[in-house]
């Protein structure tokens, strides 16, 4: 047993989480409840300072469990990079948006890469969780680790893991999801498991990177297509006069070969929206297009455009233009019981119905304030004078702790893109993909 994964089974080793937003808050979090010293890494001051009140800014994480590992001194944060030379495993959660070309935009891998390569130290292990095109590790991290003048598989180790945080989700956390890891070389990928095994229930092993990175792009891919397959269903069901929602139950009642997916206003979060453009892009490399999957993500990017659609005509039935209209917006993060706002389709709707000269409000309890083209608005109470008042309420995220009858009874016109309002009858209910 090397020196280094008897620090790991001995949680002696001091883990640095670099990045410690909506995926390596609770990662850090996890490996310090599980005994281990850990150092949180961020750029941004502001969260280091909550982290180390133990403060918690994200939902997920309650503020108890946060100030308990801090006070007992398992949890530090620090924007210092120089101390990444203290730690023993050394795990890479940051951002990898799209550009404004919806080209992958992975200077946050790379500045992190080089801010290690400067502090990299013999016997380390470097697992960069995040979400990426297959080739990254390989091809971006190791060349920039590698020239500090080590070696990799001698000097350090490296390996890949794709993070599958899914904020939100009661049932399935870090302990319980099961966790992919490839590394470069055998003992690579031995001691990134041993890592993980700490904190997590099953860790499968993969042949290499390149499998761990195209699994995790594959996976929301999947979701992608499928998502824009019931888009594009429920835009065809709404011509025909029937209710997707009703064909999708029928759907489901098989017992195989089938699994339900629902329409919406869109695609939102850091991973499902990009991911398909990362695989894309990897694929023109080789002069492979990949036409399905940049079809599926147009089919979801148009979904903004057709709600627009829908309350222009849902206002023209009752004789109302949508210049000038009364429109209030109900839900803005990018799912359900989250406060995640990124990529949210939500944001996009109110600005086209900005730019057709829409008076536009919202009501979130997750998002007091959001930007919208550059221009704040901040949450406004939901209150029955307001949903009367309105010439249209449009439902983009289906939050549990709104009661969709009240808003239903009070609001003269309803356009429900989320289903919220299924088994209800009221006649100012209009549903996305129904007629």
């Amino acid at each position: 047993m090397s020196e280094l994964e008897t620090l790991i089974r001995n949680k002696q080793a001091r883990i640095a989480v670099v990045g410690i937003g909506y995926v390596g808050l609770p990662l850090a979090l996890s490996f310090a409840e599980a005994g281990f010293r850990v150092l949180g890494f961020d750029v941004q001051q502001k969260r280091v300072d909550m982290a180390n009140r133990g403060e918690s800014y994200i939902a997920d994480i309650g503020s108890d469990a946060l100030a308990k590992v801090v006070v007992e001194g398992r949890l530090e944060a620090t924007t210092d990079q120089t101390r990444l030379g203290e730690a023993d495993v050394i795990l890479i959660c940051v951002p990898t948006p799209l550009g404004k070309t919806k080209d992958p935009d992975l200077s946050y891998v790379t500045y992190e890469s080089r801010q290690i390569a400067q502090n990299l130290r013999g016997g380390q292990i470097v697992v960069l969780e995040s979400t990426t095109y297959p080739g990254t590790t390989r091809e971006l991290v190791l060349s920039i680790l590698e020239s500090s003048g080590k070696k990799a598989g001698s000097d350090f180790y490296l390996a890949y893991s794709p993070e599958r945080v899914d904020p939100g989700n009661a049932h399935y956390g870090i302990k319980n999801t099961p966790k992919l890891v490839g590394g470069l070389d055998e003992e690579s990928t031995r001691l990134a498991a041993c890592v993980y095994q700490q904190v997590v229930n099953d860790v499968r092993v993969v042949s290499s990177p390149e499998i761990a990175e195209m699994a995790k792009v594959f996976e929301n891919t999947f979701r992608s297509v499928n998502v824009a397959l019931v888009n594009e269903m429920a835009r065809l069901c709404e011509r025909m006069g029937i209710s997707v929602w009703e064909v999708i139950a029928a759907a489901a009642t098989k017992p195989h070969g089938f699994m339900p997916f629902y329409p919406g206003p869109g695609l939102g979060g850091h991973c499902i929206p990009s991911d398909p453009y990362y695989l894309a892009s990897k694929a023109r490399e080789l002069d492979f297009h990949t036409r399905f999957i940049e079809l599926a993500a147009e089919i979801n990017e148009a979904m903004p455009y057709h709600v627009l659609s829908r309350v222009m005509a849902c206002l023209s039935a009752r004789r109302k233009s949508l210049y000038g209209s009364d429109i209030l917006v109900i839900g803005v993060t990018y799912k359900k019981d989250v406060e995640d706002i990124r990529e949210s389709p939500a944001l996009r709707v109110i600005q086209l119905l900005k730019e057709q000269g829409a008076s536009v409000e919202y009501h979130d309890p997750y998002a007091p304030q959001i930007t919208v083209a550059g221009l704040p608005m901040r949450s406004v109470e939901l209150t029955g004078e307001r949903l009367a008042r309105s010439d249209c309420v449009v439902i983009t995220t289906d939050h549990t702790c709104l009661d969709f009858s009240v808003i239903a009874d009070k609001a003269g016109l309803v356009l429900d893109t989320r289903g919220a309002t299924m088994g209800l009858t009221a006649p100012s209910i209009v549903r996305l993909g129904e007629p």
